[in-house]
């Protein structure tokens, strides 16, 4: 009764479906107890002086409580097998992750670059269905042999695709591990948003996923010699595989100094975002701390756009 009432409160309405799952299982480990209770006892033992005296026993309720933890403590381990502990904080999320979780609707608004195949959109991450874009902190090589951020540049240039024509909408496709909205995504002009980025070399075709629905565009670029084909450069998914830990980790982007994007953009310590242009009087003392979300901006247009206001001085 206390894991019941307990999971009432804590689960919301959207996942109480989930929790009916687990608490069948309960019910289940429940009757098993029922069984081992109605057997047979064993006779008591008869003491010298008369008296009977048999095993003690717990409680009924205390017993029906022990089988549940004993259920929660398994399904934690196996959710810790499969993908590890929540980091987030989301303790009570966890235990969903593992059951199956409905179909969403689709999705459209104003949305915000994550990395070169994921956005966000009112709140909920969506990872591009059928592609895959060079990770964010991944490197590339140019027709020249030298290395450049390719999953910046992946990134940056979807932000100016999708600044073209908004809103961009999404419609579901799956769930990934992350918990992450799968979708096939186009802008507001219908354009599709995975077959632009592989047509023009800012990610790849990924057949596991794909089907191949994307080949053709893949060819168009390398042939083109567009964006990563107009040098040399690991596929993504390769690339995880050789990271420590093996994970994939959406992260935002931003230009770099060298890159010609010489605008800054602060955050100040109540939150406010600042940028800064050459010549104003805190622009050489301003450091940017990307861990921190600040970023560099190539035109004051960019900055606007992104959400940040012009330092009065």
């Amino acid at each position: 009764m206390v894991i019941v009432i307990a999971g009432i409160i804590i689960y919301p309405p959207t996942q109480r479906i989930d929790l009916c799952l687990f608490l069948r299982t309960l019910r289940m480990m429940g009757g098993n107890i029922h069984n081992i209770r109605d057997r047979p006892r064993a006779s008591p033992k008869v003491q010298s002086h008369g008296r009977r005296k048999g095993r003690r026993r717990l409680p009924y309720a205390v017993r029906r409580l022990v089988a549940a933890l004993v259920t929660i403590v398994c399904v934690l381990a196996v959710q810790q097998a499969v993908q590890g502990w929540p980091d987030d904080g989301r303790f009570g999320e966890g235990l969903t992750s593992l059951l199956p979780r409905a179909a969403a609707a689709p999705i459209e608004g104003r949305a915000t670059v994550i990395d070169g195949d994921t956005i966000e959109i009112a709140g909920q991450r969506i990872r591009f269905n059928g592609v895959d874009a060079p990770e964010s902190s991944q490197y590339c090589e140019d027709a020249k042999g030298f290395e450049y951020p390719c999953g910046r540049v992946a990134a940056n240039a979807l932000d100016e695709f999708l600044a073209a024509s908004r809103p961009a909408r999404c419609q579901f496709v799956s769930w990934d591990r992350y918990g992450r909205y799968v979708g096939d995504c186009a802008r507001a002009d219908g354009t599709s948003i995975q077959a632009w980025l592989v047509e023009n070399g800012h990610a790849l075709d990924w057949p596991r996923y794909s089907s191949g629905a994307y080949a053709a565009h893949q060819s168009t670029a390398q042939q083109a010699q567009r964006g990563i084909w107009a040098g040399t450069f690991q596929a993504p998914w390769e690339w995880r595989a050789g990271q420590p830990g093996n994970v994939e980790q959406p992260a935002s982007f931003s230009h770099s100094a060298g890159s010609g994007c010489n605008i800054k953009g602060n955050i100040s310590a109540k939150g406010e975002r600042i940028y800064h242009v050459p010549g104003q009087k805190y622009y050489s003392r301003t450091q940017i701390s990307e861990g921190k979300g600040e970023r560099w901006f190539c035109s004051e247009q960019e900055a606007r756009r992104a959400g940040w206001r012009k330092a009065r001085q």
